[in-house]
């Protein structure tokens, strides 16, 4: 069982930043490919990144960047000139096995029947932009 953490979560003015982390404990995540998503009270789930096990990565929006640092078992998504509409709870989660094809990860961030694969989930952490 993979147990994913997120932390980084906080209040922030708009055109701030917010670095987020998912870590996990007890597994390594080097073989995982994992996806940040977030939800808004009201809102429909969205997709934000996706990371490769080998670092091939995507977001949804140029604001967002997506890492990971298996020396700290870690994934990372970087989030800069936040805007309010960006307040939501964000989640990682990884996927059962890693994915033959980068379309996988890309896809699932985009609405895609993907994201229905992602196993594993983090209770996430909050993020909120105002003023």
């Amino acid at each position: 069982q993979v147990q994913l953490v997120e932390s980084g979560g906080d209040l922030v003015q708009p055109g701030g930043s917010l670095k987020l982390s998912c870590t996990a404990s007890g597994v390594s995540l080097d073989s995982f490919a994992i996806a940040w998503f977030r939800q808004a009270p009201g809102k429909e789930r969205e997709g934000v990144a996706c990371i490769m096990p080998y670092g091939q990565a995507d977001s949804v929006d140029g604001r967002f960047t997506v890492s990971r640092d298996n020396a700290k078992n870690t994934v990372t998504l970087q989030m800069n000139n936040l805007r309010p509409e960006d307040t939501a709870r964000y989640r990682c989660a990884a996927y059962p096995r890693p994915p033959d094809t980068s379309y996988v990860c890309f896809d699932s961030i985009r609405g895609g029947m993907h994201q229905y694969m992602l196993r594993y989930w983090g209770e996430g952490t909050q993020v909120t932009v105002s003023s």
